[in-house]
């Protein structure tokens, strides 16, 4: 089943493009002394994205990253109209049949079992080239959620993994999904992060092939009104902080 067209594919490639992103240039200490990330990460605010427009700009994003080494790492900021998402299993249990959901649903190229995304919803997709840091999809994982837990300690909330399960939780609460895939080491998806809004189509469905899992958001945990465009631009700011840890001092391989 294919989600409705809401919006042009062109018109997440433009706002990326344009003024709604923006670059950090990072700089880190190490033995060497302070020498400046390179190449850059560029994030963007892509504001409501269908989701099969942000799947073909994250695509395209990533073809052009295999094509030219010095290309930048990106983060895409964005909400998604409701949908229901899969990874690559032959166990679609957690989508309890199918059938009865009320929003499309999409298989796609990551792993994990059922969620939902929606509005209330920050979606993050780093797109990064572990090449750079150390080709290590652990490492990566583990940094996402740690990323996570510190930007949901600056709104009072303490967070936490849990262990053998993917994903940030708030004692026994998930507040936060992660699902990942890689092509020759370039990241695409990433983490859908409940900020406000309505939970409820998670009722629909086993999330993550978690039985009797409670979902949480920022809004709930701290009774605070949080929007998904005031979280997205706290999580730039630490952003720019966090992804010199990724990083492995000269693992990016230069052009030519």
């Amino acid at each position: 089943m294919s989600p409705s067209r809401t919006g042009g594919f062109g018109v997440a490639e433009e706002q990326t493009r344009r003024g709604m992103s923006s670059t950090s240039s990072l700089r880190r200490s190490g033995d060497l002394g302070v020498a400046e990330l390179r190449p850059p990460v560029e994030v963007s605010w892509l504001g409501r994205v269908n989701f099969a427009d942000a799947l073909k700009l994250q695509e395209k994003i990533v073809a052009q990253k295999r094509s030219d080494p010095d290309a930048a790492d990106t983060v895409l900021l964005l909400e998604h109209d409701p949908i229901y998402t899969i990874g690559r299993t032959p166990d679609q249990s957690s989508l309890r049949g199918g059938s009865h959901l009320p929003h499309p649903f999409f298989q796609i190229n990551r792993g994990g079992q059922a969620t939902y995304h929606g509005p209330g919803q920050l979606m993050g997709y780093p797109i990064i080239d572990l090449r750079r840091c150390g080709q290590d999809l652990h490492k990566y994982l583990r940094w996402i959620e740690n990323l996570l837990i510190e930007f949901l300690g600056r709104f009072g909330i303490e967070a936490q993994r849990r262990e053998g399960l993917t994903g940030v939780w708030v004692q026994q609460r998930k507040i936060a999904s992660i699902g990942v895939g890689v092509r020759n080491w370039i990241t695409m998806h990433g983490f859908a992060l409940n900020v406000c809004g309505d939970l409820s189509p998670f009722d629909q469905i086993t999330p993550c092939g978690i039985s009797n899992v409670m979902i949480t958001s920022i809004e709930k945990e701290n009774g605070k009104t949080v929007s998904v465009v005031e979280a997205a631009t706290a999580f730039e700011k630490l952003l720019e902080h966090w992804v010199s840890d990724l990083r492995v001092e000269g693992a990016w391989l230069p052009s030519g």
